[in-house]
């Protein structure tokens, strides 16, 4: 009997512990960092706006900060990811608070659930707006216009260097989905939410609908050649992406290979090869003595004109202070 009580006992102790660790602990990080789609609390002095749309006078809010300098200063427009919105965390916020510049956050139909959101025209509309309303209301320097994002933000950004309207001086895009098409599949063979989310944004019943999916790709957009006379794109992808990831590097390597095809680039070795290609993919490693970026190792690097791409040691990710300095180093 006594036997029996001292294990009771024994167990008792064990259970409380066990629930005390628990307690203590940190819980897993179940959401994605850069698609993390969290309520979080603003600032103060970052005022959330309404902004009309031009397109059907819908109202779309954005977190808004203006510069308190008498002197004109740059616009950053931070685009929010796939499954986000204009409430949604961003490390850019505080670094333009802190270093005085123009920002703005805008909602462009929200989470990429719907046909009025993921890349449509409305939605690409909606970013326009939100680059005319901080014109308006902030004291910029129209010559020093940043558009930005990573992940479904890194497609926004690529979707409005092909169609914006804007003069916009530099775009950043991070982590990029430039086809539909591809990453649906991709994202079928994975079992990810984000295939059900393209059917949705795209009209489609059983199958894709591929003319729905082509229009909201930047890979089958028109490339606005005279913009890249003026504009420069920056465009990142982490080389364990698509393992430890949800896009895949090809969408940024293919996106870039389009442009030089539509710039008419006839060096290849301007482009990135198929063998580069599948060397990367294979191997996950620099092809060479690259140099860094911030402290990753760069993979893979090309330019021509405007255009970069930058193929770095990292995953699923923006390399946010880095991006932010490129944007601002004239």
């Amino acid at each position: 009997m006594k036997t029996f009580i001292r294990a009771f006992v024994l167990i008792i102790i064990w259970l409380q512990c066990a629930v005390s660790i628990a307690q203590t602990q940190p819980a897993t990080e179940s959401y994605i960092k850069f698609d993390d789609t969290r309520s979080t609390t603003w600032p103060s002095d970052v005022e959330l706006v309404g902004i009309q749309s031009s397109a059907d006078s819908q109202i779309q809010k954005a977190y808004f900060y203006k510069t308190r300098s008498a002197r004109p200063q740059p616009l950053i427009i931070s685009l929010h990811t796939w499954s986000g919105d204009y409430q949604q965390k961003d490390d850019l916020a505080p670094l333009c608070k802190q270093r005085d510049l123009n920002y703005i956050h805008p909602d462009f139909r929200g989470a990429n659930k719907t046909a009025s959101a993921c890349c449509s025209e409305l939605a690409l509309t909606d970013i326009d707006d939100a680059i005319t309303f901080a014109r308006q209301h902030a004291n910029v320097d129209t010559s020093k216009i940043y558009v930005i994002g990573v992940s479904g933000g890194g497609y926004a950004t690529l979707s409005t260097f092909m169609k914006s309207k804007h003069p916009i001086r530099k775009f950043s895009a991070w982590a990029s989905i430039s086809d539909l098409e591809a990453w649906y599949r991709e994202s079928t063979i994975r079992k990810a939410k984000y295939a059900t989310d393209i059917l949705a944004c795209t009209d489609s019943r059983e199958s894709l609908n591929l003319e729905s999916a082509r229009l909201r790709s930047p890979l089958y957009m028109k490339t606005p050649v005279n913009r890249m006379k003026q504009a420069k794109l920056f465009i990142y992808a982490g080389v364990y992406d698509g393992i430890q990831g949800s896009v895949p590097i090809t969408h940024s390597i293919n996106f870039y290979n389009k442009l030089l095809k539509d710039l008419s680039v006839t060096d290849r070795s301007k482009y990135v090869s198929d063998q580069e290609k599948l060397t990367l993919l294979e191997f996950r490693q620099p092809l060479g003595k690259l140099g860094q970026i911030a402290d990753r190792p760069i993979c893979l690097k090309k330019e021509v004109g405007n255009v970069r791409l930058t193929i770095f040691e990292g995953a699923h990710e923006m390399l946010t202070d880095y991006a932010l300095n490129e944007l601002l180093n004239e």
